[in-house]
């Protein structure tokens, strides 16, 4: 009866957890998806008041970004374009360097490093001072995306949720990670993906944070259908039906993987380039984006298309709006500009633009084939939805979320074996090279997992499996006296000493120290035998008990050597095992678990 009763007790508990849980994440996709929406709606006013109302210069929208505000009259005035990223850049920069420094850049580097060295602490100002400084940065004509933004500001409000309510740390990581889920799945339509790039994009090898998962997709659920309910549902591209029949064509997508790698790793060169030449500029760092925005700006004036989000040129590329120089150049130039406006320190994700320029190479390229092989490359298109995701694999480390982004970006799911091939390559050709430098390789190489993975690798190392390091002791008689005892110590360097009865069997242990006090007293060498010096209060271990409960024990009272016993007699000592062993033998074991054939020294750039 109490046994049920406890069971039921157990069981109405866990409900009760779960239920709480639930809400939270509900909550955090709630609060991110109407961050989401304010956003959106700031960014769209931007464009209306600066690119459109000082220059006239209206970009083309992706076809599901209905516009929220009706376009002005003015004329496009080129001359504009060149001083507007400048002046948005100052005011970017002395907003971010006055009150908070780490909103500056892409975003999702910053929300990494919280992840991994920061406990996921992100301070209260930034989700506020990152908003305004995107929008500032990207309504200006600054090269940038939205995700890296929000990522930061919905992450920064589950970090600050989890923070108000007293949560530990790993819930914080966690709450944080369904804010970024919540904010990219919502912000681009996509919130399977959202789920998948949160706990994927923290690591450069293909890792998942598998806690973050579950929490994640319920968040983002709640944040897209929060944003579709008050901007509309749909996907935020619209793609022609492509379909994938002829396996022959698999041979230019593979073609086309290793040519996004090329322009990838350039991108990353260009990008961490730019970032070091700023760094070492010797002005106020809250100048820095406004010489950025001026680079930006001189590029704009000749390549207009490279400024802002472009969104609506890589829905050209699907639909063959665009020739092949005029995406090369839309391409090389978007690499420029976005180097400029956020490597200088301005605010702006690095996804909307990555998926420009993917989109922007693989119609190029596509049309390209078309013209030499038209007989295998029927679709020029499907080149430009194959290389938005390619792109991005190659340059973040992410070729799982990011096939799904695409898939949700544009409503095509044929694509999706293409998509697979040209994401693996183009990920395996560049995994020297990220674009996210505080992105680490595995869980093992994390600060924040360095004690869960302590105890995991622990508990899966049984004592038997360190049986070569267990030593075979001389033991000694209960009834040997003190005098007989130091003629022996005399020649041993043994420091633990088991004492046993006339069978063999373990009736206590001493060390040296414990003997120390009596060494030198010869007038109670033959009153004292060493059942007197041993303690029967022995702490032993056996074959199939975990490292993890072994070193608890070693530190119970300092002891450096350990009794093993038998399991089916605890009298029975096999051996004694030693402290030094049993940490060399795990620290051999995680380096041994850390060395992949297949790896190399990575690169930020």
């Amino acid at each position: 009866m109490l046994g049920s009763r406890f069971k039921a007790n157990e069981f109405f508990a866990d409900i009760a957890s779960i239920g709480r849980w639930a809400i939270r994440y509900f909550l955090i996709g709630l609060i991110a998806g109407c961050a989401s929406v304010l956003f959106y709606y700031l960014c769209q006013l931007g464009m209306r008041l600066f690119l459109d109302g000082l220059a006239g210069f209206r970009p083309p929208a992706a076809a599901g970004e209905y516009p929220l505000f009706s376009p002005g009259s003015g004329e496009f005035t080129r001359w504009v374009l060149l001083i507007l990223p400048a002046c948005g850049g100052l005011l970017s920069g002395w907003l971010v360097y006055s009150f908070a420094p780490e909103a500056a850049g892409g975003g999702n580097d910053a929300v990494i490093d919280a992840y991994h060295n920061k406990e996921s602490q992100i301070r209260s100002q930034v989700p506020l001072i990152k908003t305004l400084a995107t929008v500032i940065t990207l309504t200006t004509g600054g090269s940038g995306g939205r995700e890296g933004p929000i990522a930061q500001i919905a992450g920064g409000l589950g970090s600050l949720f989890a923070t108000k309510f007293g949560l530990s740390v790993r819930d914080r990581r966690i709450l944080m990670a369904a804010g970024i889920a919540a904010g990219v799945g919502s912000i681009f339509r996509a919130p399977l993906a959202g789920a998948l790039f949160a706990a994927e994009f923290l690591y450069r090898d293909p890792e998942f944070e598998y806690e973050v998962i579950i929490p994640a997709g319920m968040a983002s659920t709640v944040g897209y259908c929060m944003f579709c309910l008050v901007y509309g549902w749909g996907s935020l591209l619209q793609s022609p039906d492509f379909v994938f029949r002829n396996p022959i064509e698999l041979c230019p997508y593979l073609i086309l993987a290793l040519f996004l790698a090329v322009f990838g790793i350039l991108f990353i060169v260009c990008f961490r380039t730019a970032g070091r030449m700023f760094d070492a500029l010797k002005i106020p760092v809250y100048l820095k984006p406004a010489l950025g925005g001026l680079c930006t700006g001189v590029i704009g004036f000749f390549l207009p298309n490279t400024l802002a989000f472009g969104y609506g040129y890589a829905q050209q590329a699907l639909t063959l709006e665009a020739g092949p120089l005029i995406l090369m150049s839309l391409a090389v130039g978007k690499i420029l500009t976005t180097s400029f406006s956020i490597g200088s320190g301005g605010s702006g994700g690095l996804f909307g633009p990555s998926i420009v320029i993917g989109a922007a190479l693989g119609g190029a390229f596509g049309q390209v084939m078309n013209r030499i092989l038209p007989e295998i490359v029927s679709s020029p298109g499907a080149f430009a939805l194959v290389g938005m995701a390619g792109f991005f694999a190659a340059v973040s480390n992410t070729p799982i979320s990011t096939i799904i982004f695409v898939s949700e970006m544009t409503n095509s799911y044929h694509l999706l074996l293409p998509s697979l091939l040209v994401c693996s390559v183009a990920y395996l050709a560049t995994r020297r090279w990220t674009i996210f430098p505080h992105q680490v390789s595995r869980r093992i190489d994390s600060p924040a997992h360095a004690g869960e993975f302590f105890v995991d690798v622990l508990q899966a190392i049984k004592v038997k499996d360190l049986r070569d390091c267990i030593r075979k002791v001389v033991s000694i008689r209960q009834e040997m006296p003190l005098v007989e005892f130091k003629a022996y110590f005399s020649q041993t360097e043994q420091h633990y000493f088991p004492v046993v009865d006339q069978a063999e069997k373990l009736v206590g242990i001493f060390s040296i120290n414990d003997i120390r006090g009596v060494l030198f007293a010869t007038e109670v060498d033959n009153l004292i035998v060493m059942k007197d010096i041993g303690t029967s209060d022995i702490i032993t271990s056996t074959l199939s008990e975990d490292l993890n409960s072994v070193l608890k024990k070693f530190t119970i009272k300092n002891i450096d050597s350990l009794p093993v016993v038998s399991e089916v007699d605890p009298r029975e000592l096999i051996g004694m095992l030693n402290r030094r062993e049993v940490i060399a033998y795990y620290n051999k074991r995680v380096q041994n678990l850390k060395i992949l054939p297949s790896s190399s020294p990575r690169r930020s750039g």
